[in-house]
């Protein structure tokens, strides 16, 4: 798993949820976590949550921090595990500047303050498997009452930065434990 931290804004409209992204654009192949900031603005034509297009739900903030993950030869099902497990990294991250009391999760949201402060989504191509993961940086331009970074004192860059590292440690050491055992009869 490779970690590619963009310094370039994007507009995230989701077109970048699709297989090579990081290699066509920026000469990184293979497994790949990037991060990179910018506002979102998802159209229902773009969506991929059809719940969220049966209910006419497009998503736009202002400025978030997004997360996408490219993983090859899995299958949907792994994918959510894996966009699960992110969460999970990124909850226990901000528990490291916030207080839990404030903080929880239901699947895969987060909330701060009973507002909700990520969007996120896990699918598949032909060719591999997606995750889009953001986080609201500030708390305008969405469509429902959202919490932010900003306003819990979080440096975004710094903490994209180390939340993408502290991910690919964890599948590498995941790859190493599948690799070190042996079979059983």
């Amino acid at each position: 798993m490779t970690p590619l931290w963009i310094d370039e804004r994007i507009t995230y409209d989701g077109r970048q949820l699709v297989s090579h992204f990081a290699y066509r654009r920026y000469g990184v192949m293979g497994d790949v976590i990037v991060g990179f900031r910018g506002p979102a603005d998802v159209r229902i034509s773009e969506m991929v949550d059809l719940e969220d297009v049966r209910q006419v739900a497009p998503i736009s903030s202002d400025e978030m921090l997004h997360f996408l993950i490219e993983m090859f030869e899995v299958r949907l099902g792994q994918m959510v595990w894996v966009q699960r497990f992110f969460i999970l990294i990124l909850f226990e991250h901000l528990t490291r500047y916030i207080s839990r009391e404030k903080l929880s999760r239901d699947g895969d949201d987060i909330f701060y303050d009973g507002r909700k402060l990520s969007v996120s989504i896990a699918t598949v191509s032909p060719l591999s498997g997606l995750v889009h993961t953001a986080l609201n940086i500030k708390p305008t331009g969405a469509p429902i009452p959202i919490s932010c970074l900003e306003e819990m004192g979080i440096d975004p860059t710094e903490f994209g930065r180390t939340v993408m590292e502290a991910f690919c440690v964890e599948v590498e050491g995941m790859d190493k434990a599948r690799t070190k055992v042996r079979w059983v009869e």
